[in-house]
C-alpha cells in the first residue's frame, strides 16, 4: 500500500471517528487495552528483536532504555489506554458561546483535528499512547516510528487494530507508516490528507520536520532542564529532588540536565550534593568553581550547558544570585521544564514569572512534567512552542474548534 492510500484510508476513518459518542470511543479503548494485554508476549518477543539489533550496532544505553519494553511498561501502556477511557471526551465541549442582539446563537465547539501524523524515535510505548489519545479525541493516527523500533511497533499496532475491529470501528483509524525516508517526505508533503504533524524525538528530527513540512506542525521540544538551588532552599529537599530528577529515568526529556547552586550556600551544599550524585553513579561536569569541591568533577565545556545528556551525566555551575540563575536559564533553556528549590516566596514568584518554559516547578521534581502525572492518562509529547498547545499534549490539545451558528431565519442587513 502506498502512503497516499494509507492517508486516504485514515481520512475516511477520521470521518467515522468524528461522529462517535464517548461510549463508543471508551469501549474501543478498553478493547484495544484488552488486545494489547493479551498480545503482550508477542510484543515482548518483537521488542527483544529490536533491542538485540540496537545492541549489535552499538546504540547508547540511554537509547536502549527508550527502546526497551518490559512487562511493567506494557502494563503501563494498557493502563494508559484504560485511563483515557475514564477521562472526559473533549469533542463537543463548548469553549464559549453567546447570543447576539438579533437572536443568532454563536458557539465555539471542540472538534477533532482529523488525521494526525506522528513521527517519533525509538520508544514503542508512544505507539500505544498516541493511538489511544488520537482515538479518544476523534482523530485517525498515522504513526511513523523509527526503524530501530519497527518490529515492536508492528506488534503494538496489530494489537491496537485488533481492538478497534473487536469494537466495530475501522482498523485504519490507527496505521503504522513504514518505508524509507521518502515516505517521511511524503507525510510532510501530504497537505490535504494529513491535517497536522507532530514530531517527537531529538532536535535533529524535530528541526527536519519543522523546516521541511508543508503540513502544519505542532512542535515538541528537547528538554535541557535546569534545577536552581536558591540560598533559601531546604538543602535535603534539594538533594532529594535533584536525585529524583536526574536518576529516576535519565534518558527522558523531563530529566535534569543542569544544576545551578546559589553561591551563598555552595560551601555547605556542594560537598553533600556531589557525594549524593557520586553515590548514584552520576558524572558531574562542572565549572572550576564546582570542581574545587571534588576531584571527581569533570571540567565542563561551554557547549555542555546547551545540550541534553540523556544519561547519568549532569552539568553544574555556581551562580551569584537569582538574577544570575535566571540569566543562565534564559541563555540555555529549551523551554521545557525549569525548577527552583526555595523557601523564599518572593524568589519563587520571580522565577515563575520570568522563566519562559512550558512548565515551571517550585520545590518539585521535573519528572512530574508528564501527561500521566498530570492526570491526562497519557500524552502525545511535550510541546515547547507557544501556539495552540504548550506542555504535555493530551486530549484537549488534539482538538481544534469550529463555530456553530443557530438562527431562526435572520439575515444580515
Amino acid at each position: 500500500m502506498t502512503f497516499a492510500e494509507q492517508a486516504q484510508r485514515a481520512k475516511d476513518a477520521s470521518r467515522t471517528l468524528a461522529t462517535l459518542n464517548r461510549a463508543a470511543k471508551d469501549a474501543a479503548l478498553h478493547a484495544m487495552a484488552d488486545a494489547l494485554a493479551a498480545q503482550a508476549p508477542a510484543v515482548l518477543e518483537a521488542n527483544a528483536v529490536d533491542v538485540a539489533a540496537a545492541r549489535e550496532v552499538g546504540t547508547s544505553e540511554s537509547l536502549i532504555d527508550r527502546l526497551t519494553l518490559t512487562p511493567a511498561r506494557i502494563a503501563g501502556m494498557v493502563d494508559g489506554l484504560r485511563s483515557l477511557a475514564g477521562l472526559p471526551d473533549p469533542v463537543g465541549d463548548v469553549v464559549r458561546g453567546w447570543t447576539n442582539a438579533n437572536g443568532v446563537r454563536v458557539r465555539q465547539v471542540r472538534v477533532p483535528l482529523g488525521v494526525v501524523g506522528i513521527i517519533y524515535e525509538a520508544r514503542p510505548n508512544v505507539t500505544a499512547d498516541a493511538g489511544g489519545i488520537c482515538l479518544k479525541s476523534g482523530n485517525a493516527a498515522l504513526l511513523r516510528g523509527s526503524s530501530s523500533a519497527i518490529t515492536s511497533n508492528r506488534a503494538v499496532v496489530v494489537a491496537l487494530r485488533d481492538g478497534l475491529v473487536a469494537a466495530g470501528l475501522p482498523a485504519d483509524a490507527v496505521q503504522l507508516v513504514e518505508g524509507d525516508r521518502e515516505v517521511t517526505a511524503e507525510m510532510m508533503a501530504a497537505r490535504g490528507l494529513v491535517d497536522v504533524l507532530i514530531p517527537r524525538g531529538g532536535a535533529g528530527l524535530i528541526n527536519a520536520v519543522v523546516d521541511g513540512s508543508k503540513v502544519p506542525v505542532i512542535e515538541t521540544g528537547t528538554g535541557n532542564c535546569h534545577l536552581f538551588v536558591d540560598a533559601a532552599a531546604d538543602q535535603q529537599m534539594a538533594i532529594d529532588i535533584m536525585l529524583n530528577a536526574k536518576v529516576q529515568r535519565p534518558s527522558v526529556c523531563n530529566s535534569l540536565e543542569t544544576l545551578l547552586v546559589h553561591a551563598d550556600i555552595a560551601a555547605d551544599f556542594m560537598p553533600k550534593a556531589l557525594a549524593a550524585l557520586g553515590e548514584a553513579g552520576v558524572t558531574v561536569h562542572g565549572t572550576p568553581a564546582v570542581a574545587s569541591y571534588s576531584a571527581a568533577v569533570v571540567p565542563a565545556a561551554d557547549d555542555e550547558f546547551s545540550e541534553e545528556y540523556l544519561s547519568l551525566d549532569l552539568a553544574c555551575d555556581i551562580v551569584d544570585d537569582l538574577d544570575a540563575a535566571l540569566a543562565h536559564i534564559h541563555r540555555y533553556t529549551t523551554g521545557h521544564s525549569e525548577t527552583i528549590i526555595t523557601d523564599d516566596r518572593r524568589a519563587a514568584e520571580r522565577f515563575v514569572a520570568e522563566v519562559d518554559a512550558a512548565a515551571v516547578l517550585v520545590n518539585a521534581s521535573s519528572r512530574f512534567v508528564d501527561g500521566g502525572e498530570f492526570g491526562f492518562g497519557a500524552e502525545i509529547g511535550i510541546s515547547t512552542q507557544k501556539l495552540h498547545a504548550r506542555g504535555p499534549m493530551a486530549l484537549p490539545e488534539m482538538t481544534s474548534t469550529k463555530y456553530v451558528i443557530d438562527g431562526a431565519g435572520q439575515t444580515r442587513g
